[in-house]
């Protein structure tokens, strides 16, 4: 098992890409806590891990607090002992071009998809250091590495902060044995992207940018976000690890 003996925190992850994540990270051995909003969802879902076999638990967290990231750290510690690895995968995409976005709609992208990992980052260091180190895993989009003509400005500018912020964390606390990457995949299979893709011809749009010719699958991600985690990847620090069928290779 790849995992076997680490403790990992996946913000989002009552459902969608984020229990993808943390299913992979179960059944590899490690300890997973599902940070999230949705209670009932998030219970539901630990109890299905459970089943299966994982060591897994719910804990209510909202990533925009800092608050709620304090009480969630003090969880998992009081219930695992440690964090080794921590996946900031919770963010929010509100589909408005940048004439008709509106403050409060920025400011609340910018609340959960950076401020989020800012806090979370922030308090799992310590915990990390007097673990002996850990690895960061940063969700962010191939929106980090381009302009991407189907997606609003507000997103590739917080995927862009969250990049900067991932390389930052590398270069400052590597000499902790704390390693920091970010996971830049195209569009992704999950049910919200299916609802949205509903139409054909939108969906044949998506399709022909990616030269693979398919979706990323969810299991395309976690399966990237494990070797991330993982002992295999000990020198891996500070890369943007696109997952994107080759859409940032034209």
């Amino acid at each position: 098992m790849r995992l076997k003996g680490k403790v990992a925190l996946i913000t989002g992850g009552a459902q969608g890409l984020g229990a993808g994540i943390a299913r992979r990270f179960g059944h590899e051995g490690a300890q997973v806590f599902l940070g999230d909003l949705k209670e009932a969802e998030g219970n539901v879902f630990a109890a299905q891990l459970q089943a299966e076999g994982v060591s897994a638990r719910f804990v209510r967290l909202d990533v925009a607090s800092e608050e709620s990231w304090v009480k969630s750290c003090e969880n998992v510690v009081a219930n695992a002992g440690r964090l080794n690895v921590l996946v900031n995968n919770a963010g929010i995409n509100i589909r408005q071009p940048i004439e008709e976005m509106t403050v409060e709609n920025l400011d609340l992208m910018l609340a959960v998809n950076v401020r989020g990992p800012f806090l979370g980052i922030k308090h799992a260091l310590p915990l990390m250091r007097k673990a002996g180190g850990g690895s960061i895993i940063n969700m962010g989009s191939v929106c980090c590495l381009i302009g991407h003509k189907f997606t609003p400005e507000a997103y590739t500018t917080v995927k862009g902060a969250l990049m900067q912020l991932t390389k930052s964390v590398a270069a400052r606390y590597a000499k902790d044995n704390i390693r920091a990457n970010i996971l830049c995949p195209s569009t992704v299979e999950t049910p919200l992207v299916q609802e949205m893709l509903k139409n054909p011809e939108r969906r044949s749009e998506r399709l022909g940018e990616v030269p693979l010719g398919r979706l990323a699958s969810i299991d395309d991600v976690a399966n990237a976000a494990l070797y991330l985690a993982s002992d295999e990847a000990a020198f891996i620090n500070g890369v943007a690890f696109p997952v994107d069928g080759g859409v940032t290779a034209w």
